[in-house]
């Protein structure tokens, strides 16, 4: 039976929401502190969660466990995330976080972009009416008038 926790629309809409609670709660605390501290801060809450939830729900695995491969793309994925929060919290001590948060939004895009061209996935028509549209919406709401 498939519960609604099952269901990855649901976990995308949350994530949307949390990443929303990120930009507001980053902005107010990055408000008297360097971003990057701010991000080392950030950092280490995610660890010591993600930790528990790991032991709390039974699902550590043993490093031995994973293949060289999926080390390394794990590895440049957590590179990618650190680049990404350090350019984030540096955007959010500088700019608006009604302003930063759409164009880091524009990821949406890139995804969309390097999904076709590095993994092979498909978009139609109407979905690259979306993302075009998703673009221009960050550009729009970015824009200072």
């Amino acid at each position: 039976m498939r519960t609604l926790f099952d269901n990855w629309q649901v976990w995308a809409l949350l994530s949307a929401g949390f990443a929303a609670l990120t930009a507001i709660f980053g902005k107010i605390g990055v408000e008297n502190v360097n971003s990057d501290f701010a991000t080392f801060i950030r950092t280490i809450v995610i660890l010591c969660a993600l930790g528990a939830i790991l032991v709390g729900t039974g699902q550590w695995q043993p490093f031995g466990s994973i293949s060289g491969k999926t080390y390394l793309f794990l590895v440049l994925s957590g590179l990618a995330t650190g680049a990404s929060w350090i350019c984030y919290f540096r955007a959010m001590k500088l700019g608006d976080a009604a302003r930063v948060a759409p164009i880091d939004k524009l990821s949406v895009v890139l995804v969309a972009v390097f999904g076709v061209l590095f993994l092979g996935e498909r978009l139609a028509g109407l979905n690259w009416l979306g993302v075009a549209l998703i673009a221009a919406g960050a550009v729009l709401v970015a824009y200072k008038a």
